[in-house]
């Protein structure tokens, strides 16, 4: 069975092809194809990788965001990448959806009323779920009637304890939707499932924080493979510093700024998502490899940035154990915790008082899916590699499984 995913962004598009079958392996598969999209202004770039085989590049000008999606899409059966003789070979097509609100928490086969849902929810989450509806259309246009399935980020959040997801404004805002749903849901919980597996424990009994930072930024508290508290809020700017966002601040600070400056909603939500965070403090960038190259070269406001990113981290890694009541494993993934040792090194080197410490070789350059704790640790150290689209495909597959032999046993 080959499985289509589709990874949406705000500022990419993410795509690959898995093909699975009984029994599913226990570790992640190289997709049979990958094809990515980065948006610059006008221009996208372009790289499709065949398993094994041939890796593309290319940049276009394009009209509309959909146009560099639709060319992905059709290097699937036509070009030097093809994996497909036709698109008929694609059982089913999988997308992270960004937002589900208080509706949808497990994956869904997407029907008009679920698209509805989802497009209500762009309300909360304009950046994302209104290019995801865009994917989904698009997957219909190439594939006809295919089933398309949605997985939902807020979806391992959805059951947080009301005193972690009710916000202490008015109480009216509950039932308004206005509440913490959290998000990096699909990440945080495929890699608490691979963490048991690399402790060879049973899920149930494990006490986690996973810490995805990427550009993206967000912690989870999860206890016995549930999540408990996540740092994201009401949207994906709530929480950690990131690369562009700010995090967490005074909210006095926006009604001052209103006050003052005059400044518009627009223009606020532009400072907040897109002029914060790393590249807001450092002037620099919002990669962290940058900002680790400048901080060594001296840049003072790179160094600054680093700071300000460990010491939430730092804080934040504090409050999910605090609500853990104690912790078995801290993980660490996406592309600052797979990649970063010096973010990993600093952040840890603070709770070196409950017995934690790291293994300074390993840290320095982890195998992924490794155990990078110091021998006498009390408490486990991961890196986990971030396997968004094989946790999407893997549902996909259950679900589509699953239908199938329900029509089977039907007739």
């Amino acid at each position: 069975m080959k499985i289509l995913v589709l990874n949406s962004g705000s500022s990419s598009q993410k795509s690959c092809v898995y093909e699975l079958d009984a029994p599913l392996p226990d570790f992640p598969p190289a997709p049979l194809w990958e094809g990515k999209v980065e948006w610059q202004g006008n221009r996208a770039v372009l790289e499709e990788r065949k398993s094994g085989g041939t890796t593309l590049r290319d940049e276009i000008t394009m009209g509309a965001r959909s146009q560099a999606t639709a060319r992905l899409l059709d290097a699937l059966t036509s070009g030097k990448t093809r994996v497909l003789k036709q698109k008929s070979e694609i059982s089913a097509v999988g997308h992270r959806i960004v937002n589900g609100g208080s509706e949808y928490a497990e994956p869904t086969l997407i029907t008009p009323q679920v698209k509805a849902a989802i497009a209500r929810m762009a309300a909360f989450a304009p950046l994302h779920n209104r290019v995801e509806l865009e994917g989904i259309d698009l997957a219909e246009e190439h594939f006809g009637t295919v089933p398309q399935i949605a997985l939902f980020d807020t979806g391992f959040h959805s059951r947080l304890p009301e005193a972690a997801a009710v916000y202490p404004g008015p109480y009216e805002w509950a039932a308004q939707g206005i509440r913490r749903y959290g998000f990096h849901g699909i990440n945080h919980q495929y890699c608490a499932e691979r963490a048991a597996q690399l402790l060879r424990k049973n899920l149930s009994e494990l006490k986690l924080v996973t810490c995805h930072l990427g550009n993206g930024c967000s912690l989870a508290a999860i206890q016995k493979g549930r999540s408990i508290d996540t740092t994201m809020g009401f949207t994906p700017l709530e929480g950690l510093m990131m690369g562009t966002r700010s995090g967490s601040i005074d909210p006095g600070i926006l009604t001052y700024l209103l006050r003052e400056q005059s400044l518009s909603g627009q223009e606020l939500d532009e400072m907040l998502n897109a002029k914060s965070g790393l590249l807001g403090i450092s002037g620099i960038s919002s990669d962290m490899r940058k900002i680790v190259t400048a901080m060594k070269e001296g840049n003072a406001r790179a160094k600054l940035a680093f700071d300000i990113f460990v010491h939430r981290l730092r804080a934040g890694i504090g409050a999910m154990i605090a609500t853990l009541d104690g912790i078995d494993a801290l993980v660490f993934t996406a592309g600052i915790g797979e990649n970063s040792p010096e973010v990993r090194g600093t952040a840890c080197a603070n709770f070196r008082f409950m017995g934690l410490t790291l293994d300074p070789l390993k840290n320095a350059s982890p195998h992924l899916d490794q155990d990078i704790s110091g021998p006498g640790s009390t408490v486990r150290v991961l890196a986990v590699r971030a396997q968004e689209d094989w946790a999407i495909a893997r549902e996909c597959w259950k679900l589509t499984s699953d239908s199938s032999a329900s029509q089977s046993a039907a007739t």
